[in-house]
Parts: structure tokens; C-alpha cells; sequence
């Protein structure tokens, strides 16, 4: 297996998400905000009209006053143009006083009205960005469980039981070649190796890369990880980080005791080790999430750990940046759910989602989807 059929797999669990669906929400999304902002614009154009409407209305009250004055200056003769003013000034302060309703009423529908789209937009936004990232933990998980039965399997085979039991440099070689075999397959691994009691490494899939024969791995988490399970079904594995043994690269190492006989209750005589590629499968799912165009310069997408340490990223920082924020620890421990936060000075919707884990395995990892609201 490669890592472009792992790819396939994931984009194959992506589209169980309906992309006409994901489409939509897009559109939703979007035309929510625009009319947010179109809502901002009639809310504009309202009160340039009624401020308008006042000031019209404030020049006919002067044109009012200014009649009745000469027609009291006219005397009996201007008692008829009198009444016409009088009748000019209550209607002006009729007008007046709809005028100051209609702006009183229509700044607070109008209010009212922004308020409830932009709250349905964030809405769509941070539910469709939750479940994009609940797919991507998801995606991942899966493919991990896949690791993680890999390495029960093959600690289980015969040409590394007898490795371990006959402990010769025939069976060692046959050992290697039989790791060679397996990574030509299964190209998502950097190496396989196999330990003795001693953590002395006796055998690697790839000696013409590293020679890793006679190197003592004991007090790695790993190796250490796997001597404390109980049967040969069980995994130990090292988290996320750049692997000296595989020239420093990203790795995540799965481990599993060799048992006498492959029994899964037989006595331990061995530890093999699998050095998965991480950034082969991760940071191809991080930066292939569906993110319409005008999303993708305001979006990161991260797996992290519990400390917020990133493990994948769409901004390629991975182990050598964190994910802080105020009020993260909070969000962290719901399955999937978003929040509108400060990030980094600017505000943003920070969509989050936990490992759900698949049949027996869970990474423990945090997906987030963090996106600028501009």
C-alpha cells in the first residue's frame, strides 16, 4: 500500500460527504453574508433617506414660519395665507414626528435583521467547517487503525518469529529480505526493524539507506511502550516526531512484541518496529480539504495534540509551532464544535473536532479548521 492509494482512500471517505451538499453550504454561507452586507447597505440607505426626509422637512417648517410671519405683517389681508401657513406647519410637524418613528423603527428591524443573518452565518460556517473537520480526524484514524493492524500482523510472521528464536545471521537476513518484500508493498513506511530483549536492533527493511544493525533503541518510547503490553494484539507506538533512526524525518512508529511460536499469549523475545511516513498521508489531507477560492488565504487547517503542538498544517509549520488560543482547552473536550475567537489579532471561527477513533484505534489528535471572518 502507497501513499497514493492511501490518498484515494481518503478522498473515497471525503465524498461520503455529498459534494453538491458541500456546495450549498458554500453558497448558503456566502449568500448569507452578502446579504448580511446588503442589509448593512438598505440599513445606510434608510437613514440617508430619512435623514433627507428631516432636513426637507426642517425647510419647509422654516418656509412655514417665515409665511406666517408676513402674513401677519399683511394684516387682514394676509389672514387667508395665514391659515395656509398654519395648516403648512402641522403638517410639517406631522411629518416630523412619522419621520422620527419610521427612523427609530427601521435602525431597530433593520438591527435586528443584520444581527440574525450574521448569527445564521456563522452558524453555517462553523457547522460546515466542524464537519470538514471531523472528516479529516476521521480520515485519519482510519488510516491509522490500518498501521496499527500492520504491525500486529507482522510481528506474528514467521520468517520474524524464527529470527528472533534461532538468532543466526541467516535467519536475520531472511528477516530483511522478508521487510523488503513487505516496504516494496507498502511504500507508506520509512523502515522496519526488529529488536531483540535488549533493544539491540538485529534486522531493518532498508540496511542500503541506513544500516541500523547493532543500534540499541531500549529507552525509546516505542520499544518501551510495546515491552509493557500484555498480548501480541495489543500495539505500543511513539507519537509524532522527526526520527533519527530515518534520517530525522516526521514519523509516527507503531511497535509490537514478537511472541514464541507467534502465539498471542507466547513469552516475548522481541519488539518490531514501523516507521509510518506521516507527512505522506496527513499533509496531503490537510491541504486537499474542499475550501472554495476566496476561503483558502484565510484558512489554516492543523491536526494537533493535546498541547496544541501542530502535527500537520496547511501553513507547513508542523512540530514547530502551537495552536493557542483563549478558550481552547474548553473547546478541545467536545467531539465537534466551533467558536468565534480572537486569533493571532484577528477574529476568526475556529472549528474543531476530536479523534473518534476507528474500531480499536484513536489517535487522541484534535482537527482544526481556523478561518479568518474578514
Amino acid at each position: 500500500m502507497n501513499s497514493d492509494t492511501l490518498l484515494t482512500e481518503s478522498k473515497n471517505l471525503k465524498n461520503g460527504i455529498d459534494p453538491k451538499l458541500t456546495l450549498q453550504m458554500d453558497e448558503k454561507n456566502f449568500t448569507l453574508e452578502r446579504v448580511a452586507e446588503l442589509s448593512q447597505m438598505l440599513k445606510n440607505k434608510v437613514d440617508s433617506a430619512i435623514h433627507e426626509i428631516g432636513k426637507l422637512n426642517g425647510q419647509t417648517q422654516m418656509i412655514a414660519i417665515n409665511a406666517r410671519i408676513e402674513a401677519s405683517r399683511a394684516g387682514l389681508a394676509g389672514k387667508t395665507f395665514s391659515v395656509v401657513a398654519e395648516q403648512m406647519n402641522d403638517l410639517s410637524n406631522k411629518i416630523g414626528i412619522v419621520n422620527k418613528k419610521m427612523r427609530i423603527e427601521s435602525r431597530d428591524a433593520l438591527n435586528e435583521l443584520e444581527h440574525l443573518i450574521r448569527a445564521q452565518a456563522t452558524t453555517v460556517r462553523g457547522t460546515r467547517l466542524s464537519d470538514l473537520a471531523l472528516t479529516n480526524i476521521d480520515i485519519i484514524d482510519r488510516n491509522l487503525f490500518e498501521r496499527s493492524v500492520d504491525i500486529v500482523w507482522w510481528a506474528a510472521d514467521d520468517s520474524v518469529v524464527n529470527a528472533l528464536t534461532r538468532k543466526t545471521r541467516g535467519s536475520y537476513d531472511l528477516a530483511e529480505k522478508r521487510f523488503s518484500i513487505i516496504l516494496h508493498s507498502y511504500t507508506v513506511y520509512f523502515d522496519l526493524v526488529l529488536c531483540d530483549l535488549d533493544g539491540n536492533i538485529v534486522a531493518n527493511g532498508k540496511p542500503e539507506n541506513v544500516d541500523l544493525v547493532g543500534v540499541n533503541v531500549k529507552d525509546l518510547e516505542w520499544f518501551e511502550s510495546a515491552m509493557r503490553t500484555t498480548t501480541g494484539k495489543d500495539f505500543g507506538f511513539q507519537k509524532v516526531s522527526r526520527n533519527t533512526l530515518v534520517n530525522n524525518e516526521v514519523s509516527l512508529v507503531f511497535s509490537c512484541t514478537v511472541r514464541e511460536g507467534g502465539y498471542q499469549h507466547g513469552k516475548i523475545i522481541g519488539v518490531l518496529g514501523a516507521f509510518f511516513k506521516w507527512e505522506g498521508l496527513v499533509q496531503k489531507i490537510v491541504k486537499q480539504v474542499h475550501l472554495i477560492d476566496e476561503e483558502k488565504h484565510s484558512t489554516r487547517i492543523c491536526i494537533v495534540d493535546n498541547d496544541g503542538l501542530i502535527l500537520a498544517d496547511s501553513k507547513d509549520l508542523i512540530l514547530d509551532d502551537k495552536i493557542e488560543f483563549l478558550g481552547r482547552n474548553m473547546l478541545f473536550e467536545k467531539e465537534k464544535d466551533f467558536m468565534i475567537a480572537d486569533y493571532r489579532g484577528d477574529k476568526c471561527c475556529i472549528a474543531h473536532a476530536s479523534s473518534p477513533g476507528y474500531e480499536t484505534y484513536a489517535s487522541g489528535f484534535h482537527s482544526l479548521i481556523i478561518q479568518k471572518i474578514t
